[in-house]
């Protein structure tokens, strides 16, 4: 094996020697172009791909992630910043399950798993201050989880119980945000998070709820809706969110007619806040209903006897008779009839209540951009006609609620104008964005091509190489005469099986290439082995 391979070195040591500098020089850049790409197949095939584990950490939340991932022997990487952490692609999922199995990461303060951990003997003051520890880190774990927030800080001032209510004393809160990119949070986020603090914690309003930012600004502040000053903010933005709504809609409508960006609309409102309270009764005289009727009805019946001798004759006299027992007897019969009937008229009541937030007075400033034909200096102002103007009018009547015709009734009033708008700088700023665009287009197509555009460049430089290369005449190295009459050795310059061979240079005229020689190598390598190594041996005798 060993001697096989000194001959294989030898006979590779004996044909670099015979090679030119160009062909030389292209061996070398072949080898090392195949080495160097095996090298980095192998370095590309064996490199391992990270993946994100947690990103947004603390540097506290970060060290605890850091030493758990030392103590499971896992290789890790660290972003920009230590914010960020990667681990292998699968380790991943594995690795999010045991760090959250061992409460890693928590994010910043305490939250409910302060309660985890049973606690006997603690008395009821540090048992509640927990209770607002826990709570003031839950809501800062999710008050961090909005998109413009980095980390956030959540203190809560809760009064202590007592048998004696104070009502001046009331739960506040304080909240420190750290905007992400130092940018400025917007309102709807200002006001999700009062709210979101007001509603955790017992007793707590939105009011009392103060949000302050990394760079020192007070987003909020405590104003009482029923105070004037919370009134006034109250009434401004409500009018301010009806304009911006009226505007927006007309806009949109005119643009659907006359194109993007040719139409403003500016919309001025004035609310009524006055709420009226009105209680009205109404009294028909013609309508008149019975609404109790009495009757009442007395019959008397009397009856009295008259006597006919004096009163105390008979008694005095003791005389006793006939005329004296039949005295005359008188009836008296009485009847009366009483009647009462009551009636009542028709009465109407009527309550009306008219609730703040009517529209009192509207006014709209409509622009509409002025149509120009041509370009340069032949272009020109093309106006519209009164008809289409008006139609544009009617158009933002409608949009904005406004009767026809009772403009001025209801001092109600629109301003439609034809006007050319200044478009210099937007026509500027369109050019340089069409420029860059361009660029940024051309350079990540040559960004894309560079690399097949060298490998091209790379191969036409090689194939230069190969054809300036002189051909070298190669002479068989092996006489007919010698090769039918053997080498001296015994073997007849034979194939290594006592036969001799030939080989037959008609078609060559004795000048064999290095193509020429390719083929013959592969058709008979046994032949053309020996036909080289007494080429190489005529040559040395011959410098010698």
């Amino acid at each position: 094996m060993n001697q096989n391979l000194a001959k294989l070195g030898s006979q590779l040591t004996a044909i670099w020697k015979q090679l030119g500098a160009a062909q030389r020089l292209s061996v070398v850049i072949a080898t090392v172009g195949v080495v160097g790409g095996l090298v980095g197949l192998a370095l590309w095939t064996s490199r391992i791909d990270y993946a994100l584990l947690y990103g947004k950490l603390s540097d506290s939340e970060s060290s605890r992630v850091i030493a758990a991932l030392d103590e499971a022997k896992v290789p890790y990487k660290i972003g920009t910043g230590g914010s960020s952490i990667s681990v292998p692609t699968a380790k991943v999922h594995v690795m999010r399950m045991q760090l959250a199995g061992k409460g890693i990461p928590r994010g910043d303060g305490v939250g409910f798993e302060i309660f985890d951990k049973p606690n006997f003997g603690i008395s009821d003051f540090v048992q509640r201050a927990n209770y607002v520890r826990a709570v003031q880190g839950e809501l800062a774990r999710t008050i961090s989880q909005l998109d413009e927030i980095e980390s956030a800080r959540v203190m809560i001032v809760v009064p202590e119980n007592r048998l004696l209510v104070d009502k001046d004393k009331h739960p506040t809160a304080s909240v420190f945000v750290r905007v992400r990119g130092n940018g400025q949070l917007p309102p709807q986020s200002i006001n999700s998070i009062r709210f979101l603090v007001a509603n955790a914690v017992e007793g707590l309003r939105a009011n009392f709820v103060t949000v302050v930012d990394n760079m020192g600004n007070v987003l909020s502040e405590n104003i009482e809706n029923d105070s004037l000053v919370g009134l006034t903010t109250t009434q401004l933005a409500a009018r301010r969110n009806l304009e911006q709504y009226l505007a927006k809609k007309t806009e949109s409508l005119l643009e659907k007619v006359l194109g993007p960006g040719q139409a403003l609309v500016r919309v001025a409102a004035e609310i009524n806040y006055d709420t009226t309270m009105r209680t009205e009764e109404k009294f028909d005289p013609d309508g008149q209903v019975v609404k109790s009727q009495t009757k009442d009805e007395e019959n008397n019946d009397t009856t009295s006897t008259s006597p006919a001798t004096p009163v105390g004759i008979t008694t005095n006299t003791g005389e006793t008779n006939a005329a004296t027992v039949s005295a005359p007897v008188t009836t008296t019969r009485n009847k009366k009839n009483t009647g009462t009937t009551e009636y009542e008229i028709s009465k109407s009541t009527s309550n009306v209540t008219q609730l703040a937030g009517g529209i009192k007075r509207l006014t709209a400033a409509v622009t509409v951009a002025a149509r120009f034909e041509g370009a340069g200096a032949e272009r020109k102002m093309v106006p519209r006609s009164t008809e289409d103007l008006d139609k544009l009018r009617r158009i933002v009547q409608s949009a904005l609620g406004v009767e026809q015709g009772s403009g001025l009734a209801n001092n109600n009033q629109i301003t439609l104008e034809e006007l050319p708008f200044n478009d210099q700088f937007a026509g500027e700023v369109v050019q340089q964005l069409d420029k860059q665009q361009r660029t940024d287009f051309w350079m990540n197509i040559g960004k894309t091509a560079i690399y097949p555009v060298l490998a091209v460049v790379f191969i036409v430089i090689l194939l230069r190489l190969f054809k300036r290369t002189p051909v070298e005449d190669i002479p068989i190295g092996v006489p007919l005469g010698q090769a039918q009459h053997g080498n001296g050795h015994g073997n007849g310059g034979g194939n290594g099986h006592g036969k001799p061979f030939t080989i037959q240079k008609p078609a060559f005229s004795g000048v064999v290439t290095v193509d020429v020689l390719n083929q013959l190598m592969k058709e008979n390598p046994d032949n053309m082995t020996q036909a080289i190594r007494n080429w190489i041996a005529r040559d040395k005798t011959e410098q010698n």
